[in-house]
């Protein structure tokens, strides 16, 4: 999955480029040519397909030359994580109506990818064989606000495999210690594994609208006549994560509990924690950066700028071509209100 938008890295992350596109550690790969390296290693690449926005098509396109179009799957408008599921999932049962499917974000990081490719040989032996919806959750090391949680059952599992009991959203801090502390959750990573027929049978019976209106197209998916139809169908669709959409709805639902080094890069802050920090715990990104009488900050420029910065403590700094943003790092879910408050007041040049 690849369509999103990634506004709470403003400006460094922006509609036309956004952060699933771009390298920010240097490595001369973006994040989702990151996720297709990582995933190659163990499915054949024309098995691989990415959905993504029209916008994004062509940049697509140039990141992963490997792809051919009919692998680029491309939505006419943004309409959240359950369609973008059901378009791939009805795109790949008409060519292999018995496909095993992993579902996974464009724009995560996995620091221990062997365990990581272990857990998804394990994930798809079991989807195979059980008709059941199956998830990857994080080990959590800390209680964290700023995940989603899985409660494990104590009890029902399948080849050690734990049913799930509960998902919750964000908790506040609070009920994150408890969650903590139980031993029993886990956190989301949005990283999904089931076959295909079980998640279209998921959709028939929890989202019955979105999977009608697919089934209205079934003779037409992997045809020259398919993009047609998806631009005219996918305006009725919910706009509704899978999460919620399913997910939470469904008893079918198991989770592999495991710690490969994820993050959902989702926030600076998430993406400070997991970066190489110098003496006084500051992190630059693409720039040479002086700090002097500075700590705790986050500086992401273009261009390979140089950067100096005196007396700052725990700020983010991000400049990308007209736009620079200079933010307290512990305020930074203020982010997507400045970015609405500067395509209001100055257009969308800025955003």
């Amino acid at each position: 999955m690849s369509g999103g938008v990634g506004s709470r890295f403003w400006p460094f992350s922006k509609e036309e480029r956004p952060k699933q596109f771009l390298d920010f550690f240097g490595t001369g790969r973006s994040l989702l040519q990151t996720t297709f390296d990582r995933f190659e290693k163990l499915i054949p690449k024309e098995n691989i397909y990415v959905v993504t926005n029209d916008s994004y098509g062509e940049i697509t396109k140039k990141q992963l030359p490997e792809l051919s179009e009919s692998q680029i799957l491309l939505e006419p408008l943004r309409r959240n994580t359950a369609p973008a599921i059901a378009y791939a999932s009805f795109h790949i049962y008409a060519k292999n109506p018995d496909a095993n499917i992993i579902v996974a974000p464009s724009d995560h990081l996995i620091l221990k990818e062997d365990i990581f490719l272990q857990e998804i040989e394990r994930g798809l032996e079991f989807v195979e064989n059980n008709s059941c919806l199956l998830t990857l959750g994080i080990t959590p090391s800390r209680p964290e606000t700023g995940y989603g949680y899985i409660q494990e059952s104590g009890e029902e599992d399948i080849d050690g495999i734990k049913k799930v009991k509960t998902f919750t959203e964000k908790p506040n801090i609070d009920l994150a210690k408890v969650f903590f502390e139980s031993g029993e959750f886990v956190w989301n990573s949005g990283i999904f594994l089931w076959n295909v027929q079980t998640i279209i049978n998921a959709f028939k019976d929890h989202l019955p609208e979105i999977h009608n209106k697919m089934l209205e197209g079934k003779d037409k998916f992997n045809t020259p006549q398919e993009k047609e139809f998806i631009d005219a169908a996918f305006p009725f669709c919910a706009n509704i994560s899978i999460d919620y959409g399913v997910l939470e709805k469904a008893d079918n639902v198991y989770v592999i509990g495991s710690d490969f080094g994820w993050s959902d890069l989702g926030t600076w802050g998430a993406l400070y924690e997991v970066s190489e920090k110098d003496d006084d715990d500051n992190v630059s990104f693409n720039s040479k950066s002086l700090f002097f009488d500075s700590n705790d900050n986050v500086v992401a420029m273009n261009d390979n700028k140089l950067v100096v910065i005196q007396g700052l403590k725990g700020y983010i700094v991000a400049e990308s071509d007209n736009s620079l943003l200079i933010c307290k790092k512990d305020e930074e879910q203020r982010i997507k209100h400045f970015v609405n408050d500067v395509k209001f007041r100055y257009g969308d040049d800025f955003v």
